[in-house]
């Protein structure tokens, strides 16, 4: 099974950035293409942003202009760098990626990653 390692959460004041990183554990393994997801206490899981193997980047509208997804192939790796978080930024951020080894392909789940805004 595919690991993801997930890193960047933490706590801020509002206003403050945090950058998550999500990368797959074995380098054998390619990202292609990734979304990052939230959960807060007692909401629904929503898609916060998304990064296709093009490029191509798609936000929430509660996150617009102030997140930034972005890849460094380089690296293997997709960032989110998040800017003016506010309170209601609080929440479990989980990395989904798809990628490929050798000959099959895969689709997996990190292990997710606090992010926590005080006022």
């Amino acid at each position: 099974q595919v690991q993801l390692v997930e890193t960047g959460g933490g706590r801020v004041q509002a206003g403050g950035s945090l950058r998550l990183s999500c990368a797959p554990a074995e380098t054998i393994y390619s990202l292609d293409a990734a979304d990052y997801y939230r959960q807060a206490p007692g909401k629904q899981r929503e898609l916060v942003a998304a990064i296709t193997s093009g490029g191509s980047t798609s936000y929430a509208d509660a996150v617009k202009g102030r997140f930034t997804i972005s890849r460094d192939n380089t690296k293997n790796t997709v960032y989110l760098q998040m800017n003016n978080l506010k309170p209601e930024d609080t929440a479990v951020y989980r990395c989904k990626a798809t990628g490929s080894a050798l000959t099959w392909e895969y689709e997996t789940w990190g292990q997710g990653t606090q992010v926590t805004v005080s006022e």
